[in-house]
């Protein structure tokens, strides 16, 4: 892990705006998840789910920013870089991250909460795949939870 200040970054607006996303997606016909890339305490890349409205089954938030950071940031930039998402990133997008080498990931709503809202079985949790990634949740759980809590699973 790099010596960013963590703890310095002001967590509660970074997930607020994942929130916003996550809104936005479920407004669209997606399901409700967004997510932000923070550097030096400021986003500097957002998305949120389109995997229906794009009929894409990879457009999870958290694998298109990694993607994306991929191209537009060197190895070192990318370890200087936090992601905020609204839920916990599932088993595929952890991999995606874990490859892009973030400093770290910050979620709302866990894996095992979602699999509740879904009525499925919780699946391997996110900081099993992220072993070099400092893994931080729930931050927000109950604003983030009203938003699924909103959504029709």
């Amino acid at each position: 892990m790099t010596g960013i200040d963590f703890d310095g970054f002001d967590h509660e607006a970074h997930m607020r705006a994942a929130f916003d996303l996550a809104r936005e997606a479920a407004a669209r016909g997606d399901e409700p998840f967004g997510s932000v890339l923070v550097r030096d305490d400021t986003v500097v890349m957002t998305e949120s789910n389109r995997v229906n409205t794009e009929s894409d089954i990879r457009r999870h938030p958290e694998l298109d920013l990694a993607y994306r950071a991929c191209n537009e940031f060197d190895p070192d930039e990318r370890a200087e870089i936090v992601m905020y998402t609204s839920t916990e990133p599932c088993p595929m997008c952890a991999g995606g991250m874990a490859r892009a080498g973030f400093e770290g990931v910050v979620y709302s709503v866990g894996g095992d909460e979602i699999a509740a809202f879904q009525g499925t079985e919780p699946s391997t949790r996110a900081s099993e795949i992220l072993d070099d990634t400092r893994v931080v949740g729930p931050v927000l759980n109950e604003e983030g939870r009203q938003i699924h809590d909103d959504f029709d699973w």
